[in-house]
C-alpha cells in the first residue's frame, strides 16, 4: 500500500492517541503521525502547513468531538477559514464514543469525511483507507 503523507491525532486524551498511533504505525498507514490534544493545537499544527506550502499536506485527520479549549465541533468551524485548496486535500474523520443529536445534525454542515466510533480498529482503519484514499491494506 501506497503511504499517506501523514496522519494528525487530536484527542485529549493521551492514551487514545498512543494506542491510535502504535495501531496506524503497525499498519503501516504512514511514518508521519503528529498529535494534539485540542483544536487549538491541531490549528496550530495545520496552520504551519498553510504558511509552508513546499511541506506535505496531512492526508488524513482524526478527530475526537469532546475535549477541553476547543473542541472537535468548533475546530471544525475555524478549520473552515483555512484555504480552500488545502482543506481540500485533507480528510477529517471524527472519532467518538458518542455524539449528541445536535452534533450530528451539524456535522453535515461541517467538512467531514466520515465518522468511526472509538476504539479505532484494523477494521476501521481499513475502511477508512478504502473509502477515502482507494487504498486497501496490504494484509486485508
Amino acid at each position: 500500500m501506497e503511504k499517506l503523507s501523514y496522519v494528525i491525532l487530536v484527542d485529549d486524551d493521551d492514551t487514545t492517541n498512543h494506542i491510535n498511533e502504535s495501531l496506524i504505525r503497525s499498519l503501516g498507514i504512514t511514518d508521519s503521525i503528529f498529535t494534539a490534544n485540542d483544536g487549538v493545537e491541531a490549528l496550530a499544527l495545520l496552520e504551519q502547513q498553510v504558511v509552508a506550502p513546499s511541506a506535505a499536506h496531512p492526508a488524513l485527520l482524526l478527530l475526537d468531538i469532546t475535549m477541553p479549549t476547543m473542541d472537535g465541533m468548533a475546530f471544525l468551524e475555524a478549520y473552515q477559514h483555512l484555504p480552500a485548496a488545502y482543506r481540500e486535500a485533507i480528510r477529517i474523520v471524527v472519532l467518538t464514543v458518542n455524539m449528541t443529536s445536535a452534533n450530528l445534525a451539524r456535522v453535515d454542515d461541517l467538512p467531514v469525511a466520515g465518522l468511526a466510533s472509538k476504539p479505532l480498529t484494523a477494521e476501521k482503519m481499513d475502511t477508512i483507507l478504502k473509502l477515502h484514499f482507494q487504498r486497501k491494506l496490504s494484509d486485508s
